[in-house]
C-alpha cells in the first residue's frame, strides 16, 4: 500500500478530501499529504503565540478589574451583575459564578479557569465606561493616546474574534491553510504589543509561524 493510501485510510477519506480538493483547485506541485503536514505544522507553531496572547490579554483584563473592583473582583457582586446573562447561548455571568464556586485558591485560579470568550466579552461596548475609559492606558500602555478609547476597544474585540476563530479551528484539528495566516499572526502581535512591546519582541524572536509561512508547499 502506498503511504498516501495508508494515511488516507487512517485519517479518513473525508478529511483528506479537503486537501485533495484544495490541491486540485490550486493546481499546485504539492500533494495533498504535503499540504496536510504543513497545515499540522503551522497549527502547532501557532500554539506559542496563541498561548502568549491569551495569557497577556486575560492578565490585562484582570489588572483592569482589580483597579476598579479590588483584588477579589471575581467575587464582587457589582461586577458579576454587570456581565450579560442571556437565557440562551454563552452566559458570562454564569461562567464566572461557576468559576468562583469551584476555585478556592483566589483570583489567579479563577483567571486561569475562565474561557477565552469570557475575556473577549469584556471588550464589548457595555464596558466602555465601566472599564476602558478608566484604565485602558494603564493596563494596555501600547494603546494610542490619539484614538478614542471605544475605537481601540472595538479593534481589540475584532482581533480577539479573529484569534478565537483561529484558536478553535486549531483545537479541533481543522484546516487553516485557506486563512490569511499572516493577518492572524499580526493580530496576535498587536494584542501582545498593546500590553508590552518588549514581550511582543521576545515572542517575535521565538515564534515559528513566520518561517513556515515562507515555506508553504508550492
Amino acid at each position: 500500500m502506498q503511504i498516501e493510501d495508508a494515511v488516507k485510510r487512517a485519517l479518513s477519506a473525508d478529511r483528506m478530501g479537503t486537501y485533495e480538493n484544495a490541491v486540485a483547485r490550486l493546481d499546485t506541485r504539492s500533494t495533498a499529504l504535503e499540504l496536510y503536514l504543513w497545515n499540522a505544522r503551522i497549527s502547532a507553531a501557532f500554539l506559542v503565540p496563541l498561548h502568549i496572547g491569551e495569557v497577556v490579554i486575560r492578565n490585562a483584563v484582570s489588572d483592569a478589574l482589580t483597579r476598579i473592583h479590588g483584588p477579589r473582583w471575581p467575587w464582587v457582586q457589582g461586577f458579576a451583575d454587570s456581565l450579560p446573562s442571556p437565557s440562551s447561548g454563552y452566559n458570562p455571568r454564569r461562567e464566572l459564578q461557576r468559576a468562583t464556586t469551584r476555585c478556592s485558591h483566589g483570583t489567579a485560579q479563577v483567571v486561569s479557569t475562565l474561557s477565552f470568550v469570557f475575556w473577549q466579552k469584556i471588550f464589548t461596548q457595555r464596558f466602555d465606561v465601566r472599564v476602558w475609559s478608566r484604565c485602558m492606558g494603564t493596563v494596555l500602555p501600547g494603546a494610542s493616546e490619539a484614538a478614542p478609547r471605544h475605537v481601540t476597544r472595538a479593534r481589540i474585540h475584532n482581533d480577539l474574534e479573529q484569534i478565537r476563530r483561529l484558536r478553535n479551528r486549531i483545537a479541533h484539528h481543522e484546516p487553516i491553510f485557506a486563512r490569511a495566516l499572516d493577518e492572524d499572526f499580526a493580530a496576535i502581535q498587536r494584542l501582545v504589543a498593546l500590553r508590552c512591546t518588549r514581550t511582543a519582541d521576545w515572542m517575535a524572536g521565538h515564534e515559528a509561524v513566520t518561517p513556515l509561512l515562507r515555506n508553504r508547499p508550492p
